[in-house]
């Protein structure tokens, strides 16, 4: 484990040696007595090099994925606030120390740097629409008020830090993330910040349609995690909408005539009804589940020590 620190900047990155330097020069002027610590997600360029030599504290992760460089980072710092953003040299440095202001002042476990940049090679459109469309899905299925679900750029508190789970391994981290807040009701903010464009020989790791399809899938999964009520609940609601609509015509025959001469539409529509009861049942079953879970996970983070103030 490393030492412990007031703040620590933590920046996962992957052959990020185009821009790297910046973001350590850059974090080390907004602040200077914070540690800033890269954790080097098995680059094949001169990522760690350069961090050095810019003077971060660089820390191999090699477990390949941004969750697991980020689960390694957060077990391993000890720090009363943390800093979490990506190495591309995209995010506002000089909005750090707003940020951390923010979380102390306002007794908050997580600050969410919102991004707000107008150049397309900053923030391309395919990118906005499905961040707008999963913002949207998180803020319905957990009543959330969050503006930016997939920014990079956060400031968290230890006790956050010290009772998530971390168990994303990809770019989906920043859903778990927020979930992690919303479904534990922790205080959080979101203030806006820049985002700029990367520099010219860097490159994102993201690809729009296979990550967004692992984020939209780590939705549907944190979902039946956390609201199973309503997931299996709608699942028996299909199930029986589909039962009754195959068995009102067959119903329908048989007041008329006294035969039944659909036996296989019949057996299905019975199973169908009973999937529905079932998935009800299971509904209700892991709902109380989760409720005790939920109620262990707050004691946990209830259990860590609050920020001095």
């Amino acid at each position: 484990m490393t030492g412990t620190s007031a703040i620590a900047v933590i920046i996962p990155c992957y052959n990020e040696a185009a821009a790297i330097g910046t973001v350590v020069r850059d974090f080390r002027a907004a602040l200077p007595a914070a540690r800033i610590l890269v954790f080097d997600n098995n680059s094949t360029d001169a990522t760690a090099e350069v961090a050095r030599s810019a003077g971060a504290e660089v820390l191999p992760a090699p477990i390949q994925g941004k969750g697991n460089a980020v689960r390694q980072a957060f077990a391993a710092v000890d720090a009363d606030v943390y800093v979490l953003v990506d190495g591309d040299a995209t995010y506002e440095a000089a909005a750090a120390p707003r940020l951390v202001a923010a979380l102390r002042d306002g007794g908050l476990d997580m600050v969410i740097g919102a991004r707000r940049g107008t150049a397309e090679a900053a923030y391309r459109a395919g990118h906005r629409l499905g961040n707008r469309l999963l913002t949207g899905l998180i803020n319905w299925l957990f009543r959330g008020r969050v503006d930016d679900l997939l920014s990079g750029y956060r400031v968290f508190s230890r006790r956050f830090v010290k009772s998530f789970p971390a168990l994303a391994e990809g770019f989906e981290t920043e859903t778990e993330l927020t979930v992690h807040a919303l479904a534990l009701g922790m205080p959080f903010a979101e203030l806006p910040t820049h985002y700029g464009a990367r520099p010219e020989d860097s490159h994102s790791k993201l690809n729009t349609w296979r990550d967004g399809f692992r984020i939209l899938v780590t939705a549907i999964k944190l979902f039946e995690k956390e609201r199973p009520l309503l997931f299996f609940g709608a699942l028996a609601l299909v199930f029986a909408l589909v039962a009754i609509g195959l068995t009102a015509p067959i119903f329908a025959e048989f007041l008329a005539t006294g035969l039944v001469p659909r036996f296989p539409t019949a057996i299905l529509a019975t199973g169908l009804m009973i999937l529905a009861a079932l998935s009800l049942a299971a509904g209700v079953i892991i709902d109380a589940i989760t409720h005790a879970r939920r109620e262990l996970r707050r004691l946990a983070y209830l259990a860590i020590p609050a920020p001095r103030p």
